[in-house]
């Protein structure tokens, strides 16, 4: 069994009871399968960066779940082919002991700009004279 997360962007157009019976979809074939549910973290209505079938707005929702490759893949097809599912990406859940994810530290030093584009005063009085 591995950990998923899927973000899931549903049509905002489309009723909430719609939206519900998709959610509901998905989490019944998850069990079905032998999977978990872990929870679905509703993040509400968002404007997109850009339209995507003529739509402005999308519903999203973070779904963790714990299933089989197969399973996912199942899940997968059927978001694919369902009215009201604009965007779905599944992506594999890695657990840290160290807590949220942050971006690695970098090795290489910062450039220092400043130092390299101040001018001495000697330098404008040759400028200007």
């Amino acid at each position: 069994m591995n950990e998923y997360e899927i973000l899931l962007m549903l049509d905002a157009d489309v009723a909430e009871e719609r939206q519900n019976e998709i959610l509901t979809r998905i989490r019944e074939l998850v069990e079905r399968s032998g999977g978990n549910w872990v929870r679905d973290d509703a993040w509400g209505r968002r404007k997109l960066a850009y339209e995507i079938d003529k739509k402005t707005d999308g519903v999203y929702h973070l779904l963790e779940l714990d299933a089989t490759p197969e399973t996912l893949a199942e899940l997968s097809r059927i978001l694919k082919i369902t009215d009201g599912v604009l965007r779905h990406m599944a992506v594999h859940r890695v657990r840290s002991n160290q807590g949220p994810a942050r971006a690695p530290e970098s090795a290489v030093p910062e450039p220092q700009y400043a130092a390299a584009n101040t001018r001495s005063p000697q330098q404008s009085n040759n400028e200007e004279g």
